[in-house]
């Protein structure tokens, strides 16, 4: 087990400067133009995968970090660069990480290169799990997913929304509901091959921000998809379901329910790596420019007002990043989020991004408010961070009835 670092070894470093590169050179002078056009980046992400960036086996290699910084690292590069192409970058990886996670090797191996496509023939694939209805509550999902044993066949029907690169992946990744009875544990994920008859793109969402990342409805209307599109297998799902019904007629049920709250907590430490990227690139906007431009004859950084703000936005940053890594070794090395330390991270860093954004915008004054600098843009993105993930206020939730020993529901 590695211990906890506050520092990158060399060949993170490596990677890092690697990662910056190309966000420096390739993502940040497309971002403005992606922005406009709110399309999805192809010939970016091309580039991305032609360096080796737009692959599992990129992502692979940070998540399995022993240190637990790879992931954080690679997040927080990507998205200084810029969030919304990031986030189109990084999309897929959703997918891709939850065939590795609950598929067989067989799946594995069938669905991951689809996923991803090749250098020339780029493809992106969609994680596919909130509702209209459903979105923190996942408690209250609909799509329902039937067996139909005559033809060994799985039959979904219900409407996602919120998906990223939905409608347009070659390979949706589908939770539905399997077993109502059970709640949450009566879930199951299905992959849905590309071109099956009855899966379509609803509405495609105007945004905010990120908005070079494709967000629609999925909608499912009697697909049909073979028994071995359900990930981990038909046996797995039995035995699991099965547990599941003993746990809850024993009175075991809220134990499984708390194990798998724990499951979320550690994906969010990535999240706040991401608002970390952004606010991070919107201080270093402001901070450059606090010291070129004049007023009165002199820098306004020389002015004590804007001085002090700068000083609190590298102050709230490097905060949000020790608890992102803290968060993130923690993941790796097992120890378990007894004060709901996933959600602290992304709670933080997410909070941080909205309120370092938004001080850079202050800072730059009317050029902060054009599309001419940057750090319009930024702050539109960064409000993303306290919705998505789970919501600010969800984070709150978890960390107060962990804290205070109530079940988290």
């Amino acid at each position: 087990m590695a211990e906890f670092t506050m520092e990158l070894n060399d060949d993170q470093k490596q990677v890092r400067d690697w990662i910056h590169g190309f966000a420096a050179d390739v993502m940040r002078p497309a971002a403005a133009e992606w922005d406009e056009r709110e399309e999805t980046p192809w010939p970016v992400i091309q580039e991305a995968a032609k360096v080796g960036i737009y692959s599992l086996d990129f992502y692979a290699q940070q998540f399995f970090d022993p240190t637990g910084l790879g992931i954080p690292m690679a997040m927080e590069e990507l998205f200084w660069g810029d969030a919304g192409i990031a986030l189109s970058i990084v999309g897929t990886g959703l997918a891709a990480i939850g065939v590795v996670a609950n598929g067989t090797e067989e799946q594995i191996g069938t669905w991951i290169p689809q996923m991803y496509g090749t250098p020339d023939d780029v493809k992106v694939a969609a994680f596919c799990s909130s509702e209209p209805d459903a979105g923190s509550d996942v408690g209250s999902m609909r799509t329902r997913a039937v067996y139909d044993q005559a033809k060994d066949e799985w039959v979904l029907n219900g409407t996602k929304t919120w998906a990223t690169n939905g409608g347009i992946a070659n390979v949706h990744i589908v939770v539905a509901v399997v077993d109502p009875a059970l709640g949450t544990k009566g879930h199951a994920s299905f992959i849905v091959p590309p071109n099956t008859p009855g899966l379509s793109q609803g509405q495609k969402f105007k945004k905010h921000g990120i908005r070079a990342s494709h967000t629609a409805e999925v909608v499912l209307e009697d697909v049909r998809i073979p028994g071995s599109c359900l990930l981990g297998g038909k046996e797995k799902l039995d035995e699991r379901l099965a547990r599941a019904h003993e746990r809850a007629r024993s009175g075991g049920g809220e134990r499984v329910k708390n194990a798998a709250m724990a499951t979320f907590e550690a994906s969010r430490p990535a999240v706040g790596a991401m608002a970390v990227g952004t606010a991070r690139a919107a201080y270093e906007v402001a901070l450059d420019y606090a010291k070129t431009r004049t007023q009165f004859g002199r820098p306004i950084i020389d002015n004590q007002g804007v001085a002090f703000q700068l000083a609190d936005m590298r102050t709230q940053i490097d905060a949000a990043r020790l608890l992102v890594w803290r968060a993130s070794w923690m993941a790796v090395a097992g120890r378990p989020f007894e004060s709901a330390e996933g959600s602290m991270s992304k709670l933080f860093a997410s909070e941080v991004a909205k309120k370092v954004t938004a001080q850079a915008v202050q800072i730059l004054g009317g050029n902060g408010f054009t599309r001419e600098y940057p750090v319009e843009r930024m702050h539109r993105d960064s409000a993303i961070y306290t919705i998505f993930e789970g919501t600010s206020e969800i984070q709150r939730l978890v960390i107060a009835r962990t804290i205070s020993g109530m079940p988290i529901r």
